[in-house]
């Protein structure tokens, strides 16, 4: 077996949007595959045939990314605009583009346009569809203009080019740009008229929307804002023969994550956010036909209703959530796992997953499910879900687990001070000597409401076949454990930090092996914000690598997309009622007190935190004479690991190794 080489992540696939065909007898789901001469990513729909356990690949424009069933033999997806397209979209004519393909053999053949940068499509019927797409204030309205006055607002667009106006806060969003005065809106499109009838107004955002059965209603969750998003939400009824929006908000503080039809009732998850912040766990509701709302979780049921299992080989988005018959499907992240379950209406629940790993996404029709996993040490690949076991039906990375020298992730468990438990892993190296002393590094996870599980990370399987120890762990304020465990709103720096150290104490009297004068650390986003405060409160790490940081909560607080609520609830103060708070929660700080080698990297459109966030502390460190390294990733964002162009997560990963290869091995 050879090694795992630094770009190995680039011959991985990673599948999502897996669903059953409406009669249940195939599974159409999108492959991702990187092409790095081209530094993109090649997408296409395969289908795998339920009844010969067979796969084939359905598309091949390589940018097809999401679709939908029209029938049991056709699919609908959209495409990219070619040039022709990007023409007209530079007269402000927005569109979406609808192919149609047969399962049985075929070219795609253009079915429709929708004038709309669609996000969600479901069909009504024959003549109609709904949908929801951007409605942007600031593009101008050429319905009913003549050709000169046409003319003109086009002129005037292209001079607004220059310029940007803001008067509304968020006024960007990670991975979208600047979102100022933009809403995605839903409609309701009629194929033969060509006509795009709104159903919700210019100001309300539709954040999710689901069909009845029959489909005479759509439920949708919204928020209505002007000058300042508020993080709570609200939930309508569309009657769609009477075309009649009917609030149906339960409570008048209330964020809802998702809402479905449930035979004659109507189930939904959310929280009031009362007792633990924007981190709280979500409850599922039922709410009945006369508005009587009741929780159908059990009491003791103190889970998150989505995966936060970290790995750094997905791509691609799929379904966490559904409704087939009588029961809510759904997934929960419990301990360093995540697993399927389901409710009914009467708050019967049960685990439907037992092994231990991620459920990345599935779906159910009937009863049966299917499900998109990462297992042991396999990289992800879809699986059949009977009776609590699984059956994998793909072997697209099998070469991974047959071909690469891989490390098993051996649990280290420790009691705080305060008695509770804390859950972190060691990898040590490939082709380990326990003759040898080998440098360690501390990896962080993000959020910092995630897990780390003993799931593959490329990264990690990477320095372990580089001769590096990687020990990771889940400190307080990770998910899987319940509110309480993860509520360290105000508190970060204290006992997340306390935890951290204390199991590289324990790593370090367990395994003797680790030269404890060559430890490193880093971390992204949250994981960046922890390396920024530990090399300002310990010199124990002879190098850091901080990645998306966070140094100064109160910058924080006005320039990124969710500073100005985050900030609030999870430091527990503003600029302007406990200014003190949060500079002494801010590792810039400490700068003065930093000795530690660091690099940052970060990237240019990174909103969540931005690039200040980086440049404060790289500027801090150089002015105090610490050598420092600031790597700026143009044209990436939050995700460059995860989901950034394959060249850029080569280089990134290049430049983390090669600074702890400097200062840890050399």
């Amino acid at each position: 077996m050879k090694n795992l080489q630094l770009d190995d992540f680039t011959s991985y696939k990673s599948l999502s949007g897996i669903k059953f065909s409406p009669d249940g007898k195939k599974l159409a789901f999108v492959l991702h595959e990187m092409d790095v001469e081209e530094n993109d990513y090649l997408s296409n729909i395969h289908i795998y045939d339920l009844e010969t356990n067979q796969s084939f690949k359905l598309t091949s424009g390589n940018k097809e990314r999401s679709f939908l069933f029209k029938d049991e033999n056709t699919l609908l997806f959209p495409a990219l605009r070619d040039k022709k397209d990007k023409a007209r979209k530079e007269k402000a004519e927005e569109f979406t583009a609808y192919y149609e393909i047969s399962l049985l053999g075929g070219e795609a053949k253009k079915a429709f346009e929708v004038p709309l940068n669609v996000s969600k499509l479901e069909i009504l019927d024959e003549d109609n569809l709904v949908v929801t797409g951007e409605y942007d204030h600031n593009k101008p309205k050429l319905e009913g203009l003549s050709q000169e006055e046409k003319e003109k607002a086009l002129k005037d667009m292209k001079e607004e080019e220059d310029y940007i106006v803001l008067d509304e806060i968020p006024f960007w969003f990670n991975g979208q740009g600047f979102t100022n005065k933009k809403r995605n809106r839903l409609y309701i499109y009629n194929l033969k008229e060509k006509t795009l009838s709104p159903i919700t107004d210019e100001f309300t955002n539709v954040e999710g929307f689901e069909l009845s059965e029959d489909k005479s209603k759509i439920i949708l969750i919204a928020n209505s804002f002007m000058d300042k998003m508020s993080i709570k939400s609200d939930l309508y009824i569309y009657h769609i023969e009477d075309e009649k929006l009917e609030k149906i908000t339960h409570d008048e503080f209330f964020s809802y994550s998702y809402a479905a039809f449930l035979g004659d009732s109507i189930v939904f998850t959310g929280s009031h956010m009362e007792r633990y912040g924007l981190n709280e766990n979500d409850d599922i509701y039922i709410m009945d036909q006369k508005g009587n709302v009741k929780v159908i979780s059990p009491k003791n049921f103190d889970y998150s209703l989505w995966n936060s299992v970290n790995s750094d080989v997905r791509y691609g988005r799929s379904t966490s959530r559904k409704v087939d018959g009588k029961y809510l499907y759904f997934i929960t992240t419990e301990y360093d796992s995540s697993y399927i379950n389901r409710i009914d209406k009467n708050g019967n629940l049960e685990k439907l997953t037992v092994e231990k790993g991620s459920v990345d996404g599935f779906d159910v029709l009937d009863g049966n499910i299917v499900f998109i996993g990462l297992r042991g040490l396999k990289l992800q690949e879809l699986y059949r879900l009977d009776n609590f076991k699984e059956e994998q039906l793909t072997h697209f990375n099998q070469w991974v687990i047959e071909e690469r020298k891989l490390s098993t992730p051996e649990k280290i468990s420790f009691k705080t001070d305060g008695e509770i438990t804390i859950e972190g892993w060691v990898l040590k190296p490939v082709d380990f000597d326990e003759s040898k002393k080998y440098p360690g590094i501390l990896d962080i996870h993000g959020g910092p409401k995630t897990v780390y599980g003993e799931v593959f990370f490329h990264e990690m399987q990477y320095w372990a076949n580089e001769g590096y120890v990687v020990f990771f762990c889940n400190p307080r304020g990770s998910d899987g454990r319940g509110d309480e465990f993860a509520d360290i709103r105000g508190k970060y720096g204290t006992i997340d930090y306390e935890d951290i150290m204390k199991f590289t104490d324990v790593v370090l009297e367990n395994c003797p092996y680790i030269d404890e004068d060559r430890l490193g650390v880093t971390g992204g986003s949250y994981g960046g914000f922890m390396t920024n405060w530990i090399i300002g409160h310990t010199n124990r790490f002879k190098a850091a690598a901080s990645q998306r940081s966070i140094s100064n909560w109160i910058s924080k607080f006005g320039t990124t997309d969710i500073g100005y609520f985050f900030v609030d609830d999870q430091q527990d103060a503003t600029p302007w009622d406990n200014v003190d708070k949060l500079w002494f929660h801010s590792p810039l700080k400490y700068a003065d007190k930093v000795m530690t080698p660091t690099l940052f990297i970060h990237s240019e459109e990174d909103y969540r935190c931005w690039l200040v966030e980086a440049i404060q502390m790289f500027t801090a460190l150089k002015y105090h004479g610490v050598e420092s390294r600031l790597c700026i990733f143009k044209g990436e964002n939050h995700e460059l690991s995860r989901s950034g162009k394959p060249k850029h997560r080569i280089r990134r990963l290049k430049e983390i190794t090669n600074w702890f290869n400097r200062f840890l091995k050399d």
